[in-house]
């Protein structure tokens, strides 16, 4: 469940950063009782970079499938073979 807290308690850095190593989730802070911001541990934030960067590059390889710009395992694995001399 997301923790949302209030604008005011980030006066309270030291709990404010032992709130965010708690959860591997971002944490949202309102301001005047609307969403403004969102906080999260630089593990969390890298994670979820890692996961962004994994589903572009599927995204990617689906459109080159459906461009058709693929080739044949079997040909690549030769080719790589013979050009590091495997």
């Amino acid at each position: 469940m997301p923790q949302i807290i209030p604008i005011k308690e980030l006066k309270n850095t030291a709990e404010i950063s032992e709130l965010c190593h708690k959860t591997d989730e971002p944490v949202y802070i309102t301001k005047n009782g609307y969403g403004d911001m969102v906080i999260m541990s630089i593990e969390t934030y890298e994670n979820t970079m890692q996961h962004i960067k994994m589903y572009h590059e599927l995204a990617l390889s689906e459109l080159q499938v459906k461009e058709g710009k693929v080739k044949d395992a079997k040909e690549s694995l030769a080719a790589m073979k013979e050009k590091y001399g495997l």
